[in-house]
């Protein structure tokens, strides 16, 4: 299996646990497994974050290559520029765009070129079975597609993400006639299999490549119990004792395309409860997926530079920092409500919520109404919906899951446990295993590769 993962550990970006945990449950069920995944310079130096615990938790097995990357897109230093560029900065970048206009029309182009020069070298020495390609970025897909016109081994690509369909506006991505069309057609046409994350998703893109739509599945997003075994053993939160402040939590990437600005005002509504006056909303995690991206949503919030990080203390919202994937668990212990905030409609998911679920706490909603995570939450006994972004609904929801928090039985927890159980990443990843290998037995009882 050659996996090409862009997004792979040590990356925190939000795709990489579902990468993560599909490579280790491949290599788990027999499959030897490479990874192509970003160089570590792209991720320190333009990223500007990494979890080195997260990448510990890759099954050792696992070969990990890390082909190049251009940084030209996102280079600022004047100084990193190579002499061509210095002396002809106009030049340069003319070349650049025709080769996202002429070859593919995404930054990671050089990566996907790098990636096909060194899988079909593997290859020619040991030949892959399979490929799987996840995006974003779509240029994995590219080079899945290439490396399958040059070698005939199967492909298949796992939508983690849309690439022609804007999921927060529900628009195309792209104006019509852009290359990003072509590609797309042309790989769907090909691929042995495509996979999506939801069943709107699935719909949006069956509806537009119907030839295509009989080799389209679903397999959702889940929650990784190896990552979150504080919760195993945990008990219901403590009802005991209620004097402690109730305690509300964010724990993931916050970013632009969220309702931040709602979910401050309506905590602040909240707060005027009794039960609620002195409670606290903790946000863990990323303030947006780049370095640059902290001091806007910092303001969105509402927030201010303290001694002790980012805090109003006379709000109760509280900028805790990042949290290394091995220890959320722990976050997820010490907290009592957990609030699902989430940016788009109908076609987003979000993988944070199938945790969310594990925790047995009660969720309050904060999006807009009719997302594809709704259709998870349904059967979540602790769930609390608004039903709207309006800032009074939302305070409602927030008053009466804190009031379930503090009342909720051993039973009730137990309860929100069995149904997150049905969306641990083996339950829902075994589907993929089991057609990748049904591929991988076809094409050798057709003969077309070896056994």
């Amino acid at each position: 299996m050659l996996y090409l993962s862009f997004y792979f550990p040590p990356s925190r970006a939000s795709g990489v646990y579902r990468a993560r945990a599909t490579a280790n449950y491949l290599a788990a069920n027999g499959w030897e497994v490479t990874a192509f995944a970003s160089p570590l310079s792209f991720l320190h130096r333009v990223i500007g974050s990494v979890d080195e615990q997260l990448a510990e938790t890759v099954d050792p097995s696992i070969r990990v290559e890390r082909p190049p990357i251009s940084h030209f897109a996102w280079e600022r230093d004047l100084r990193e520029y190579g002499r061509f560029r210095g002396l002809s900065p106009i030049l340069a970048r003319n070349l650049y765009n025709f080769g996202l206009k002429r070859f593919f029309p995404e930054h990671y182009l050089s990566w996907a070129v790098a990636s096909v020069r060194k899988a079909l070298r593997m290859h020619a020495r040991r030949r892959f079975d399979v490929v799987l390609a996840t995006g974003n970025p779509f240029a994995s897909f590219a080079a899945a597609w290439v490396i399958h016109k040059a070698t005939g081994v199967p492909f298949v690509v796992d939508y983690r993400d849309a690439w022609t369909l804007n999921m927060f506006t529900e628009e195309p991505g792209y104006e019509p006639g852009h290359p990003a069309w072509k590609w797309e057609r042309r790989i769907l046409r090909d691929a042995a299999a495509s996979v999506f994350v939801n069943q709107p998703l699935r719909t949006w893109y069956a509806e537009r490549y119907p030839d295509a739509a009989d080799r389209m599945m679903v397999v959702p997003n889940g929650w990784d119990p190896d990552l979150l075994t504080q919760l195993e053993s945990a008990e219901p939160p403590t009802t005991a004792d209620r004097t402690r402040p109730l305690r509300f939590t964010f724990l993931g990437t916050m970013n632009a395309t969220q309702p931040v600005e709602q979910l401050a005002e309506a905590f602040q509504l909240a707060r005027r409860h009794p039960d609620l006056a002195d409670a606290e909303l903790n946000i863990h995690g990323h303030l947006g997926y780049f370095k640059q991206s902290k001091g806007e949503l910092i303001d969105r919030l509402g927030l201010t530079q303290g001694e002790q990080g980012h805090s109003l203390p006379d709000t109760g919202i509280h900028y805790r920092g990042p949290v290394s994937k091995t220890e959320v668990g722990r976050v997820y212990q010490e907290s009592d409500v957990l609030v699902f905030l989430a940016g788009g409609a109908r076609y987003v998911t979000s993988g944070k919520i199938f945790e969310y679920m594990a925790s047995g706490h009660p969720i309050v909603s904060v999006h807009a109404p009719g997302i594809a995570a709704q259709d998870v939450l349904a059967g979540y006994p602790l769930w609390f919906n608004p039903e709207s972004l309006d800032v009074n609904d939302i305070a409602e929801a927030m008053i009466a899951a804190g009031k379930a928090a503090r009342d909720m039985s051993p039973e009730q927890h137990a309860e929100a446990r069995a149904h997150a159980a049905t969306f641990t990443r083996e339950a829902v990843t075994a589907p993929l295993e089991a057609r990748l290998r049904s591929m991988v037995r076809q094409k050798i009882a057709e003969g077309r590769i070896g056994s």
